[in-house]
């Protein structure tokens, strides 16, 4: 887990109910038992203050920073996508961005990433399709020409879902985080501390979290039978709440 990553789960699991803002000293403290040193804290903050996920704040406890808007906009999607996906209804209408094509690689290669973080796929080089409109596309989109419109698309829906994603891969990528995951709670002692509590859940969170960037919670009744997210999923939930009191207590502790 790098900085970067650490502090995005940092802000969205434990600060963004806390006010979304902490001191310098205390986002160091949160992270030193997963192992990140201060200097990669102090680099990937003053990283995500240029790209406008975080701001510099003056707190009580010292100088510190807080959430942006664009920040607290993808902290509650993705928050929407790892906790709650399996509630998320479809309409039976698929999204669909037709955009002119990106010349550009390095641009083209962070549209590409930024269109699958929010759950599309392509179906073209310039057509890609999703479940659901997402709440981050519009500022994603406004430095490329790009249309936007819901449909109900002919032909089996199951079908089109097997072109645009690689569910075998995904449903392979689950099998492999929940073996992961079963060793990870496995290693935690009965007597853990708290700090180590929120380093085995921050870890857990992060694993299931790297999801957002594969499977763009596709509905229920498109998947295949028996598909494995379900129950990596339901093992998380229950993981992951079973943690949080320890972790919170962590996370108190080192906020004061």
């Amino acid at each position: 887990m790098n900085a970067r990553a650490a502090l995005f789960d940092l802000y969205g699991d434990h600060l963004r109910p806390r006010g979304g803002r902490a001191s310098v000293a205390a986002l160091l403290r949160l992270l030193a038992p997963l192992d990140i040193a201060a200097p990669a804290v102090r680099t990937a903050v003053s990283r995500m203050v240029r790209q406008g996920w975080l701001r510099p704040l003056r707190l009580a406890q010292g100088p510190g920073y807080g959430l942006t808007p664009k920040c607290v906009t993808r902290l509650d999607e993705a928050a929407l996508r790892i906790y709650r996906a399996g509630t998320l209804d479809w309409s039976g209408r698929w999204h669909l961005i037709v955009f002119e094509p990106v010349r550009e690689r390095p641009r083209r290669e962070r549209l590409r990433a930024d269109l699958a973080f929010l759950g599309y796929a392509p179906l073209s080089e310039t057509t890609w399709i999703g479940p659901r409109p997402s709440p981050e596309l519009d500022p994603l989109l406004t430095p490329h020409r790009a249309d936007c419109f819901e449909a109900v698309l002919d032909g089996d829906p199951r079908e089109l879902v097997a072109r645009a994603w690689d569910l075998t891969a995904i449903g392979q990528a689950y099998e492999q985080w929940l073996t992961e995951a079963v060793a990870l709670i496995g290693a935690l002692p009965f007597d853990a501390t708290p700090n180590e509590v929120f380093a085995t859940r921050s870890r857990l969170v992060h694993g299931w979290r790297n999801f957002l960037f594969r499977d763009p919670g596709l509905p229920a009744q498109l998947l295949p039978a028996g598909w494995p997210g379900e129950k990596a999923r339901a093992y998380f939930e229950q993981e992951a709440a079973r943690l949080m009191p320890a972790a919170a207590a962590f996370v108190d502790q080192e906020l004061k």
